[in-house]
């Protein structure tokens, strides 16, 4: 109790001259400290909440909200760019508002080739070529400090629709194909598909893709949109923060988890395999990828929408032992560890039914959670706190000095 009662500086003073005794100081300084400090440290920070905001909320009971809507009551209402303006302005858009983002983010998609060239053909993961260019569009926006708000509005729209256009275009010039240019007419995630592939999406493709992208598009502080925070809580530029969500993104605990889904799923040869697969993954005391959630008791939301989805592209792309696989994987670990999957899983399944390469299914989710992030990182700028958490240490204090000829 003693420590509550002296001022700061008092402290500190006694601090140094405990420091200058023996043993017996160092532990007085310890207990000192320990006296002066509320710091209580949780591993993870798992359920500290950082941040107050209005854009998504992930009930651990089974559900998610977007700026105050159940996505049970978006998905097959909504199209991906409602989802944009929901996101970035707090409500849905009317006609008018919704014709007027398409609009701005068809005009957004279109990059010179030269942008991406550049760093296309280096080597390394898909992410780290998307991090770098990213990072490079900030080279020519030098001008952040003097922006107005809605000058921050607008780069936040233009990343959203730069993004898929950079994946598109790393995908398409590291495999000698001519760039692909989005049209009017199509809508945004079908544009994204389109310039990927280099072939018109049908009916079935466009609207699954829709919701892929709806349902990645937020989650609530997760570690990527953390990281975008942290960073915007420095005043630093949007281009920053994006960078530094893509890189919490590419770990494989967060969004690279996917990709070590489907090499899972294609390292099972049938689906009478995968029992005793899954098994020895368990025995091995491995992680099976895409199952588990640091907030869901319940199942993941999205997952039970990505499952119809997938099943249904599955079963229209003679890929109907690729599904069994995956039903199979989730019956045995519900049944050995009583868990549920999450969004990875079978996002898995469903971008490999678009024909998309597995190193691509990260850069995919980033396509989606740029909407996410760039909203965070407005809302970011607005609050005007710099994020700064403290640490639990646990070193020695007054260490001894020994001179470099005697150590």
């Amino acid at each position: 109790m003693l420590a509550i009662f002296l001022d700061e500086s008092i402290i500190s003073d006694f601090v140094l001259f405990l420091l200058n005794f023996n043993e017996l100081g160092c532990y007085l300084v310890q207990k000192l400290l320990f006296m002066s400090s509320n710091k209580i440290y949780i591993r993870g920070l798992r359920d500290v909440a950082a941040c107050e905001t209005r854009i998504s909320f992930v009930d651990p009971f089974g559900a998610l909200y977007y700026a105050g809507y159940d996505i049970d009551r978006l998905i097959g209402r909504v199209c991906f760019e409602e989802i944009i303006f929901l996101l970035n302005n707090g409500k849905l858009p009317n006609k008018k508002e919704l014709e007027n983002i398409k609009s701005t983010l068809y005009s957004g998609m279109k990059i010179p080739d030269k942008i991406i060239r550049k760093c296309a053909n280096k080597k390394g993961h898909p992410m780290e070529i998307l991090r770098t260019i990213i990072s490079s569009l900030g080279e020519h926006d030098s001008d952040f400090e003097n922006k107005e708000e809605s000058g921050n509005n607008q780069i936040a729209l233009q990343l959203i629709a730069q993004v898929p256009t950079i994946v598109a275009g790393i995908y398409r010039m590291r495999n000698g194909l001519k760039r692909v240019h989005p049209k009017k007419e199509y809508g945004f995630a079908e544009n994204f598909l389109y310039m990927f592939r280099g072939k018109p999406a049908d009916v079935a493709e466009k609207d699954a893709f829709d919701r892929y992208m709806i349902l990645h598009a937020d989650h609530g502080l997760n570690a990527s949109t953390f990281a975008a925070r942290v960073t915007a809580s420095t005043l630093s530029d949007i281009y920053s923060a994006v960078v530094s969500a893509i890189g919490t993104l590419r770990g494989k605990l967060h969004g690279g988890a996917s990709e070590r889904v489907m090499a899972m799923l294609l390292d099972v040869n049938k689906p009478g395999e995968v029992e005793e697969y899954i098994q020895g993954m368990l025995f091995d005391g491995q992680k099976v990828m895409g199952f588990g959630h640091r907030v869901y008791k319940k199942e993941d939301p999205r997952s039970k929408y990505l499952r119809k989805i997938g099943k249904a592209l599955c079963l229209d792309t003679n890929k109907k032992e690729l599904y069994k696989k995956a039903t199979t994987i989730q019956s045995v670990v519900h049944k050995e560890r009583k868990i549920y999957p999450n969004v990875d899983f079978y996002a898995a399944l469903v971008l490999n039914a678009l024909e998309i390469p597995k190193e691509y299914f990260t850069p995919f989710f980033a396509s989606s959670r740029i909407v996410g992030w760039t909203s965070h990182i407005l809302e970011q700028y607005s609050e005007g706190v710099l994020i700064r958490p403290t640490s639990s240490y646990t070193g020695a204090y007054g260490t001894k000095f020994v001179p470099l000829d005697k150590r």
